[in-house]
């Protein structure tokens, strides 16, 4: 679901799979879309910043709709802080959706490492992801992140490195060291929010 909301359209080439009908390139801005998808506070946060620059309305609902649940809680997956940020070893997920035809990985080679990892959705993969919720409705949070998370990442350039250095302004994010856990900012996001609904004379 996240390859499909965030992955680019592809025209057919010689280097493309015969049924990719989209690609996100870069380990590296999979892997911090991932961290906003398994860190619900650290999303709202985001959007509480984007709020305290732009002001719209919509921005403090949402960030609201995240941290007056038990979301923060609920739905968080720990990842560690590596060198370049949030890390989660993708290969044992990638291994399962490239077996059954989801999704197709063509890492591009240069000397003896990988310079990037190209994700290629399929038509397949594509289907699957569009009609997951309908068929699990338990999915719909998923489907509903996924869409705020990019949107999120679209307004901040969607590279890795533009994302990486948006997360880390966060400072429990960057104070993070390195192999270790990153900790939830849920009771500091949701003080965040009273403080400029108070603002906003808004009520919870």
């Amino acid at each position: 679901m996240l390859l499909d909301a965030a992955a680019r359209p592809v025209e057919q080439a010689a280097d493309v799979p015969a049924d990719a009908v989209a690609v996100l390139s870069g380990e590296g801005r999979l892997q911090k879309l991932d961290f906003w998808l398994r860190y619900p506070d650290y999303l709202a946060d985001e959007l509480l910043n984007d709020y305290a620059t732009s002001r719209e309305t919509f921005l403090l609902d949402l960030a609201g709709e995240i941290l007056d649940s038990e979301e923060p809680e609920l739905r968080s997956i720990p990842m560690l802080r590596y060198k370049f940020g949030a890390y989660e070893p993708l290969d044992m997920a990638l291994s399962i959706l490239v077996s059954e035809g989801l999704v197709a990985r063509d890492p591009l080679i240069g000397g003896r490492r990988i310079l990037r990892n190209n994700y290629y959705l399929t038509a397949l993969g594509r289907d699957v992801a569009r009609s997951a919720v309908d068929e699990f409705p338990v999915l719909s949070w998923y489907g509903n992140r996924v869409r705020v998370v990019v949107a999120l990442a679209d307004g901040s350039g969607l590279t890795g490195t533009a994302l990486r250095r948006r997360q880390y302004l966060q400072r429990d994010y960057a104070g993070t060291g390195l192999n270790e856990e990153i900790g939830s900012i849920a009771e500091r996001a949701r003080k965040r929010l009273a403080t400029l609904r108070a603002q906003a004379g808004v009520d919870a």
